[in-house]
């Protein structure tokens, strides 16, 4: 028989509510057949911030675990043996810390070897990327050039230290979500790559000898779209480029230093609330992408759940998608074959169009400055390029089917109760966590805190690595937001650009010259050019649909007020007050709606301007919609609603209503 290839690592993306819920989730997917981990964290834990601050209001426990401390950290990882487990940790702003608690929690597991000896044995990886922070996900925290010493730290003592762990992977997944081309995710992504080993280099932690196994341990996070003959050829060009600069611009001779290593999750962006069905036949084609092509193989594989679009998946969701890769890697035979697309004319001519490309662009960035200089040229370049797509799906050129084509269906058994075909969050994940964190500060030795913090902000304050003082406060009991509030006193904050007001204006087909006109006749019934405010409320970073629809309303001719992401309500009522607007549009795709819209009606009354109409967006499931509107939403818009183009006219149709106009 055939020798058959070992298949890739499995994983499944998954955490929620608490760590003991999460707990369970994880033990029950390695029960499975899952050879991985995969750690979803919350936002307020992606961020820095402790439950019980005013701004992880309604975000704990929603898009993931809340590990706030060491305690909860032992929680989530109760009865899984860390030196055995391949753990990945999508985390960037406050990845060293969440590394350092990782490592304490293997150290109390094995408390008869030493701490040297164990973390030698962990393998995994930290996402640990920060320039995609700025440029999509959202959960920056520090100014590019600290961000990038935190990164350099990681990597620097993990080389030494953890040789197995992955200690960034590079993302041009979030790009992809985001809108890019693949010419635009692979020249951006490699570029982020160059500014951090460009960093290493600089920071002079690691020797000459030793880089070349700093580059070794640079992996990627990759997405794959439904374009699947596309995709596997950009997985091959980013083989053949991350070879060329690898050698070329660092001089690593050692070909396994330089191999292209990825794991990916295939395209979230494509998966659609109308037929969701059809999901599953787009993640199983996206899969292919890469894993058909032997010489770019993924590493690591988790798939999406069909019911994505809808909202948090359930366990049996999660089950299904694994099924789907444990059927390809054990009942096909596509392990038993060398590189099946070695030869092809077509391929190797589609992949170097896409090197090319791609090159270009990477010098365009690299004349710039870099990846940290362009992210203002780089997020301007994805809002147009998503813009675009937009377009092109409004206008029926590309087809997207359940969506613009083959609309009629069948009834689905699927989602015929829409509250059941969903995961809901534990409601009480957020006291539960506050009272979970008021413990742990009530029997922490707090001088001991005191004194690590202290010891962390004097070696911020130097070139010291801090992986060592954060490891200090991690065994004296620290918080997630007090290691991160220390480190904010002394980095700063930084608000990355949002690309809207340099995006390309779109071309005016009849859809939008009729709504232009009614945006300028509406405007002067009411006295005035309209103005809508378009606020981000709660931690929530995934800004490209709010940054969408302000392109839209934009191009309609309103006047568009955006001031990016991370708000709290106060700050959203007190701008609508300033610019005086005639609506006000929130974007939440974090679960947290239920929580974060009552709290900006109630403040919009306070502040007397609960007349102006409130129009919500994101994944809102049917029944939170409908209540929604009873505490007087103007309308609630959800991926159904495709078109960027009607869902303005619906907006200025909530203006005319709420001002006594004919609709």
């Amino acid at each position: 028989m055939t020798e058959r290839d070992k298949p890739w690592v499995m994983r499944t993306y998954a955490g929620h509510s608490s760590a003991a819920d999460s707990n369970r989730l994880y033990r029950g997917n390695l029960a499975k057949g899952q050879t991985g981990l995969s750690v979803a964290f919350d936002l307020p834990t992606q961020t820095g911030y402790d439950p019980d601050s005013p701004l992880a209001k309604g975000e704990v426990g929603k898009v993931g675990v809340p590990v706030p401390h060491l305690g909860e950290m032992r929680r989530l990882f109760e009865d899984i043996p860390l030196t055995g487990m391949n753990t990945s940790m999508t985390i960037n702003a406050t990845a060293m810390w969440l590394l350092a608690l990782y490592q304490v929690v293997a150290e109390e597991q094995n408390p008869s070897a030493e701490p040297a000896e164990v973390a030698a044995q962990l393998a995994g990886t930290t996402q640990n990327d920060i320039i995609k922070e700025y440029l999509s996900r959202g959960t920056y925290v520090f100014p590019p050039e600290h961000s990038l010493r935190l990164i350099a730290d990681v990597i620097s003592y993990t080389v030494h230290q953890i040789p197995k762990w992955n200690p960034v992977n590079i993302c041009s997944y979030h790009l992809q979500e985001v809108g890019a081309t693949p010419v635009q995710e692979l020249a951006y992504s490699l570029c982020t790559a160059i500014a951090v080993l460009d960093e290493v280099k600089d920071a002079g932690q690691v020797s000459e000898e030793d880089f070349g196994r700093v580059v070794g341990r640079i992996s990627f996070f990759v997405n794959a779209g439904v374009r699947f003959v596309e995709e596997m050829c950009k997985m091959r060009a980013f083989v053949r480029l991350w070879d060329e600069i690898t050698r070329e611009r660092y001089g690593v001779e050692d070909p396994k230093m330089r191999r292209f290593r990825y794991g990916v999750q295939v395209n979230s962006l494509g998966l659609t609330e109308a037929q969701p069905e059809n999901n599953v036949q787009r993640i199983v084609l996206e899969m292919l992408g890469v894993t058909l092509s032997k010489d770019a193989r993924a590493r690591a594989v988790q798939l999406p759940a069909w019911n994505e679009a809808l909202g948090l998946p359930r366990p049996w969701d999660q089950q299904w998608s694994l099924r789907l890769q444990q059927v390809l890697a054990v009942e096909s035979d596509l392990l038993e074959y060398d590189d099946i697309f070695e030869g092809s004319v077509v391929v190797e001519a589609k992949v170097e169009q896409l090197c090319a490309d791609a090159r270009a662009e990477i010098d365009r960035v690299q004349a710039m400055g870099g990846a940290v200089a362009a992210v203002e040229y780089m997020k301007q370049a994805l809002v147009s390029s998503h813009s675009a797509r937009r377009g092109r799906i409004e206008s029926g050129e590309e087809k997207i089917v359940g969506v613009n084509c083959y609309e009629t269906t069948e009834p689905s058994p699927l989602t015929a109760d829409l509250d059941t075909a969903i995961q809901t969050a534990d409601p009480e994940a957020e006291r539960s966590a506050i009272a979970s964190l008021e413990a742990w500060r009530s029997e922490r030795d707090d001088d001991g805190v005191r004194v690590a913090l202290e010891n962390l902000a004097a070696a911020a304050k130097t070139d010291t690595n801090l992986m060592a003082a954060t490891l200090e406060a991690a065994r004296a009991g620290a918080t997630t937001g007090e290691w991160a509030g220390t480190l904010r006193e002394v980095f700063g904050e930084y608000r990355a650009p949002t690309g809207v007001s340099g995006s390309a204006v779109a071309e005016a087909g009849a859809e939008l010259s009729e709504l232009r006109e009614k945006v300028k006749s509406t405007g002067e019934e009411l006295g005035g050019r309209l103005r809508l405010l378009v606020g981000k409320p709660g931690l929530d970073g995934h800004s490209n649909g709010a940054e969408q629809v302000a392109v839209r309303a934009r191009d309609a001719g309103f006047e568009v007020v955006y001031q990016g992401i991370r708000l709290t309500p106060e700050q959203i009522v007190s701008a609508a007050v300033a610019e005086d607007v005639h609506a006000i549009g929130l974007s939440i795709l974090s679960g947290s709606h239920m929580e974060l819209v009552p709290d900006v009606l109630a403040k919009m009354k306070q502040a007397g301007i609960d007349d102006v109409p409130v129009i919500v967006g994101g994944i809102i499931p049917a029944s939170d919609a409908r209540r929604l509107e009873e505490l007087g939403v103007a309308a609630v818009f959800t991926p159904k609603d495709f078109s960027l183009t009607e869902s303005t006219s619906g907006i200025v149709d909530a203006i005319r209503r709420a001002n006594g106009l004919a609709v």
